[in-house]
């Protein structure tokens, strides 16, 4: 698939006279793409006199970045100890079965993405997740289907 990179070319001439810019300029990047396409890393390595694998260092160091498209929405669920212990495994297993998620693919429409995260440093809300920027905490599997329903297009919004 072809990239349009005129969004990827404002954001490079917004960064190209300061320094410091690789980490804030990958994150506009990934805001406007949804992740950050091999095209896109290529113009910024080109336009910053910079190597590509130097890009792929950061994007693969820091576990903010995507290399291949998203979901709409991004659900993390926690692996680590407490909310493994108060059911964190099921609530994965759980919604991979109910959205026909693999983990790190969207889903089939486009509209969710899932992943298992080690912690999010929240073990006494546990089981937790988190959609978008949204914590959800003490996650049961009948809870699930309420909060993965308020990212479906057709809920409403209040």
């Amino acid at each position: 698939m072809k990239i349009d990179l005129s969004a990827a070319k404002k954001l490079v001439k917004k960064y190209r006279a300061k320094k410091g810019v690789l980490i804030p300029l990958l994150q506009d990047v990934q805001a406007s793409y949804g992740y950050v396409p091999a095209e896109v890393i290529t113009l910024i390595a080109k336009e910053f006199g910079i190597y590509p694998v130097d890009v792929y260092g950061i994007l693969t160091f820091y576990a903010q970045f995507y290399l291949t498209p998203q979901g709409k929405h991004i659900i993390k669920v926690c692996q680590g100890t407490a909310c493994h212990v108060m059911g964190g495994k099921e609530l994965l297993d759980y919604v991979a079965d109910k959205l026909g998620a693999a983990e790190g693919k969207p889903t089939k429409d486009g509209l969710f993405s899932l992943e298992r995260v080690a912690c999010l440093g929240c073990c006494g809300m546990a089981p937790a997740i988190v959609v978008d920027q949204d914590f959800y905490g003490r996650c049961t599997i009948q809870t699930i289907k309420g909060i993965l329903d308020k990212y479906r297009p057709s809920a409403k919004r209040s």
